[in-house]
């Protein structure tokens, strides 16, 4: 389609199991199908030879993929094709995050009457969908080229070396220096796409559209070394990891350092009673947790100390609440 049909398309997808279920992304073709979206993600030429059908060529093309997934089928994912997704450079190209859950907190509420600065985004997006696409008499996109202004530039050129510093053995991002690699070029992308939402197509991108772009993917990159990280783990040390962080959150909000055992199973993110379990036995001996009972309610204790400054409440505070 994006050869025959129309230079630009998008695949986005609220249910990614669709595409990591797929036969394109089982073991015997996943490779294959890394090696297009790599091609067409840096702008380069792919082919394909068939016998019964027309062959085709996909050159000077655009295709945005955004996936929302279960972290299972992630996680089920990348047990199948971890290796070679990653290897391939192809998770490395993506800007992945996973936000904290808000369960237990969405009450309801009476929506806005309207929401001004949603509307001036659609608008602004409608007018850029309102342009002209600049598409060649072979029918592939001639996009005009921006550059960067030379302070942008130079802003650039510290976030490619600060980067590529902590891709060493010391660094922060030496367990996903395949996503780190690609920091730097995703946030030339970035920049531009900023630069044309604020002023539209012109020839250089801007100081401020630079740095706005450096922190939106440094943002994704410590995302990237969370999730990544954890996911590469055992089961009971993802677990731990995660239950670790959002014991600590809960305490710091509550300013407690006691947290019933039922509401840390129903808030926080291991739901499974019995994962739940080794979860808190794996933080109990590391010492950060203290399992114990308050009357007839079973309930969590966090070791004060990691709490710093924070005062804690009374266990019967907590309990009653």
């Amino acid at each position: 389609m994006l050869s025959k049909r129309y230079p630009s398309g998008a695949i986005i997808v609220s249910e990614a199991g669709l595409i990591f279920g797929a036969r394109g992304m089982s073991k015997d073709s996943a490779m294959n199908s890394f090696a297009q979206l790599n091609l067409i993600w840096d702008g380069g030429m792919y082919s394909v030879g068939r016998k019964t059908s027309e062959s085709f060529t996909v050159r000077g093309v655009r295709l945005t993929v955004g996936l929302q997934v279960q972290e299972a089928t992630l996680t089920d994912f990348l047990a199948k094709n971890g290796a070679l997704a990653r290897g391939s450079g192809f998770l490395a190209r993506f800007l992945i995050a996973r936000p904290i859950s808000t369960q237990g907190q969405r009450f309801y509420s009476e929506p806005p009457r309207n929401w001004p600065c949603l509307a001036r985004f659609h608008q602004r997006i409608a007018d850029i969908l309102r342009q002209e696409v600049p598409i060649g008499e072979d029918g592939t996109l001639t996009p005009r080229v921006m550059t960067l202004e030379p302070e942008a530039k130079a802003e650039w050129i510290v976030f490619h070396d600060a980067t590529e510093r902590d891709l060493g053995m010391e660094g922060r991002f030496v367990d996903v220096r395949d996503v780190a690699s690609k920091a730097a070029d995703n946030v030339a992308r970035l920049a531009a796409q900023f630069q044309v939402i604020e002023q539209g197509l012109c020839d250089e991108v801007t100081l401020d559209s630079l740095i706005s772009a450096c922190a939106v993917v440094s943002w994704h990159m410590n995302e990237a070394r969370r999730i990544l990280g954890e996911l590469s783990q055992p089961v009971d040390l993802a677990d731990a990891t995660r239950l670790d962080a959002w014991l600590l959150e809960h305490c710091k909000s509550a300013r407690t350092h006691f947290v019933p055992t039922r509401e840390a199973q129903r808030l926080g993110p291991v739901r499974d009673r019995d994962r739940l379990k080794v979860a808190l036995a794996v933080l109990e001996e590391l010492d950060r947790v203290r399992v114990g009972h308050e009357g007839r309610r079973k309930h969590i204790k966090l070791n004060p100390w990691l709490l710093g400054n924070v005062p804690a409440t009374v266990a019967t505070s907590a309990t009653q609440a």
